[in-house]
């Protein structure tokens, strides 16, 4: 167990460092992240464009998201060396749960929520970045569709790992 709280604290990590890096110009580098709203704001202002907004969340994915989800990954079949289906679904649950759960309470209660660090000029009077409707939302998808998620890999790789 131990372990898989110290992979969980590095999935935690590699989030925070793509959150650095997608604000490290301006929060306006990482507008991909924010609703429709102030996507279109930042474009009607001229800090971005609809394409580098597109490419922006392009690259977030195939940088960011994919190594966070190999990450996970090889941390549980090839480091812990889980098999079956309940070993690796329970560390990859508790793996992505913790960032699931920094990434809400760290990143978009506190960071973007109580600092000025993710703040687009322009953009004040659409605060809060994130509605209360996303936050369900967001809270929702964390608590239930991490460990679907991890069921559904658990289930996929028990036909390709023995």
């Amino acid at each position: 167990m131990g372990t898989v709280i110290i992979e969980g604290i590095g999935a935690c990590f590699i989030l925070l460092i793509l959150c650095v890096v997608g604000i490290s110009n301006g929060a306006v580098g990482a507008v991909h992240l924010y609703e429709k709203d102030v996507q279109e704001r930042a474009i009607e202002i001229g800090l971005t464009t609809a394409e580098r907004i597109k490419r922006n969340a392009l690259i977030f994915k195939l940088a960011g998201l994919i190594p966070l989800l190999a990450f996970i990954i090889i941390s549980v079949y090839c480091v812990n060396g889980a098999r079956g289906f309940w070993e690796p679904f329970w560390q990859i649950s508790v793996i992505s749960l913790m960032e699931g759960l920094f990434d809400r309470i760290f990143i978009d209660w506190y960071w973007v929520g109580k600092t000025k660090a993710w703040d687009i000029p322009g953009t004040e009077d659409l605060k809060p970045y994130i509605s209360g409707k996303q936050v369900v939302v967001k809270w929702l998808f964390t608590l239930v569709g991490y460990p679907f998620m991890a069921a559904i890999i658990s289930a996929i790789m028990m036909l390709f790992v023995k």
